[in-house]
C-alpha cells in the first residue's frame, strides 16, 4: 500500500507478552488525513464512521484491543502487562483453548499482519475471554462487556459486508453477552465486590466516555433489547429491573448539570418503550 494510503503504523515500542514472551508491536490507527469522518452515534452509543473515498471504510474499534500473536492472550491495552504472576501459567495452558473457541467463528487468523475487519472482531472475543484471568480489583466484568457490546458492533459490520453468512446472529450473540456482563457488573458494585469506576475509561466506544451513567444506560437498554424473552415472568422481571436501572439516570441527572443531554433522552425513550410493554405508566 502507498504510503500516504496507510491508516495504520506500527509503534516503535516492543511488548512482552506476559504469558508466552513473545516480542510483537502494536498496531496503531493513524489520525488525520480524512482517514475518519465520523457520522451519527446510535442509541447503543455506537460511533459510526463514513467511508473515506480516498482510505474506503476505516473501524476505530479494530485497533483497540492488544493480543499476542503468539498466544492470543489479549487485554484493553493498558491492562496487557497486568495479568497477575499467579493466572500467567494458566493462561499459558489455555492457549490451545482460545485458539479453539475463537476457530469455531474465524477459520484462519493471522495477528502478525496488519488487523482488519475480521481479525479486529476476534480480538475483542478474545479481550472478552481473558478478562476472566484478571482480579475483581481491575474491573474485569464491565471490560468483558465492553469487548463483547464492542465486538457485537463489528460482527454488523461483518453482516453488512458479507450478508448471509450468520454474522447478523453471531452479532446479537455478542450483545446478549454484553448485557448480562454490564448487568452481572452492576450487581457485583451493588454488593461490593467490584468497582466500576476502577475500569477508569467505560466508553463504550473510543470517540467518548460516558462514565458511570453510561453503564446504566447500557444496562437498561441492552436487558430491554436483547434479555430473555421466551419466559413472560422472567421477562416481567427483567424489564422491571431495568426501568430501575434507567430510573437511578433521571435521578443523578437532578444533581449533575454536566450529564449529557442525549444520554438523558436515549434513556428516557427506551424507559417509555418498557412502560409500554409492560402496560405501565409513570401517571
Amino acid at each position: 500500500m502507498a504510503e500516504e494510503l496507510k491508516v495504520s503504523y506500527l509503534s516503535k515500542d516492543e511488548i512482552i507478552c506476559p504469558v508466552c514472551s513473545t516480542t510483537f508491536q502494536r498496531e496503531e490507527l493513524l489520525s488525520g488525513g480524512g482517514r475518519l469522518i465520523a457520522g451519527p452515534i446510535t442509541d447503543e452509543l455506537h460511533r459510526l464512521y463514513e467511508p473515506s473515498a480516498r482510505y474506503g471504510a476505516v473501524y476505530p474499534l479494530v485497533y483497540q484491543a492488544t493480543v499476542c500473536p503468539g498466544c492470543l492472550y489479549a487485554s484493553m491495552e493498558k491492562d496487557f502487562s497486568l495479568l497477575p504472576a499467579a493466572v500467567k501459567e494458566q493462561a499459558g495452558r489455555d492457549q490451545d483453548k482460545r485458539l479453539e473457541d475463537i476457530s469455531q467463528i474465524f477459520s484462519e487468523l493471522d495477528f502478525y499482519g496488519n488487523r482488519n475487519l475480521i481479525t479486529g472482531t476476534a480480538s475483542q472475543y478474545l479481550v472478552m475471554l481473558c478478562y476472566d484471568y484478571f482480579p475483581s480489583g481491575s474491573a474485569p466484568t464491565i471490560k468483558q462487556g465492553i469487548a463483547a457490546l464492542r465486538a457485537g458492533w463489528l460482527f454488523d459490520e461483518l453482516d453488512k459486508k458479507n450478508p448471509g453468512e450468520h454474522y447478523d446472529w453471531l452479532a446479537k450473540l455478542f450483545k446478549k453477552k454484553a448485557q448480562f456482563f454490564y448487568t452481572e457488573a452492576l450487581n457485583r458494585e451493588q454488593m461490593g465486590a467490584e468497582s466500576i469506576a476502577e475500569a477508569k475509561n467505560l466508553g463504550p466506544d473510543t470517540d467518548k466516555n460516558y462514565g458511570y451513567e453510561g453503564v446504566l444506560y447500557l444496562s437498561g437498554l441492552l436487558s430491554f433489547r436483547y434479555g430473555p424473552t421466551e419466559n413472560i415472568d422472567y421477562r416481567i422481571e427483567y424489564l422491571g429491573n431495568a426501568k430501575r436501572t434507567l430510573a437511578k439516570m433521571f435521578g443523578l441527572g437532578k444533581s449533575s448539570k454536566t450529564k449529557p443531554g442525549p444520554l438523558l433522552e436515549h434513556a428516557r425513550n427506551i424507559y417509555d418503550q418498557i412502560n409500554k410493554e409492560l402496560n405501565e405508566s409513570d401517571d
